[in-house]
């Protein structure tokens, strides 16, 4: 059975971004980019929206003899996916496997998932707020950056109530702490 996943790299102060909009503090190292690589093998779809998808379709076109093993790698995952792109503004979609949806429409979401036979992702925070809202998150992924940006966009929206059981945790060498909760229901 699939699940809907929402990961999430962060800063201690639980922002993806920072008020600039840069995110050049949560660059992982080799360590954490390979584990973030097995966690994305388990991924059959994306759920994107404009401006993830936007930052992540570099990955179509990384080089398949060039950079270091765990870029590769990655860039073999996310080009094996499906991707949905959720946008109002985005006149077109520009990489394979790829659809765009005009709206995020909850039962369809649904739908997708419970007809998935891989987990299917909800990337950025925007559109993960609306899961969340719906109540279609069923796990969450968060990499945990040791760096307190003081502000920018949250990786959890405001007035959302979860009740979450811890499944595992792991710290990296760099300082990064890995938290993997279920969401209880």
């Amino acid at each position: 059975m699939a699940r809907l996943v929402y990961t999430g790299i962060t800063s201690l102060d639980g922002y993806t971004v920072d008020a600039e909009g840069s995110f050049d503090w949560a660059e992982p190292d080799e360590e954490v980019h390979a584990f973030v690589n097995d966690l994305e093998r388990r991924v059959g779809t994306y759920l994107y929206g404009r401006r993830l998808y936007d930052t992540m379709r570099v990955w179509q076109t990384v080089p398949e003899d060039d950079g270091p093993d765990v870029a590769r790698d990655y860039g073999r995952i996310w080009r094996a996916a499906d991707k949905v792109v959720y946008s109002s503004s985005l006149a077109e979609v520009t990489t394979p496997r790829t659809r765009l949806e005009r709206s995020f429409e909850p039962p369809a979401v649904r739908a997708l998932v419970d007809a998935a036979d891989r987990d299917v992702t909800v990337g950025g925070a925007t559109l993960a707020a609306a899961a969340l809202r719906a109540g279609l998150v069923d796990e969450l992924h968060q990499l945990l950056h040791p760096v307190v940006v003081g502000g920018g966009t949250p990786h959890l929206p405001p007035g959302v109530h979860l009740d979450l059981e811890l499944l595992d945790e792991r710290r990296f060498a760099c300082g990064v702490v890995h938290l993997h909760h279920a969401v209880l229901r």
